[in-house]
């Protein structure tokens, strides 16, 4: 009887982490999607509202002033 006892409550303790490790995987993907697209989005929305990215100034312009 203590036999049976043991194997049931290892298998209940098996079938719960199993259960338990499906729903987190899905929980953690849907919030990565999630963060995913707001990121493209936001990425595009930057990208239409900058007409050219800041470029810096060369070497040779900074360097012809440097005497006056």
């Amino acid at each position: 009887m203590n036999t049976i006892k043991t194997l049931f409550v290892a298998a209940a303790l098996t079938v719960s982490t199993l259960a338990m490790a499906e729903g987190g995987g899905d929980r953690t993907f849907a919030r990565m999607e999630v963060a995913r697209t707001n990121s493209m989005e936001s990425y595009q929305v930057a990208q239409t509202q900058s007409a050219q990215p800041p470029v810096a100034e060369s070497k040779a312009k900074a360097m012809d002033h440097k005497n006056c």
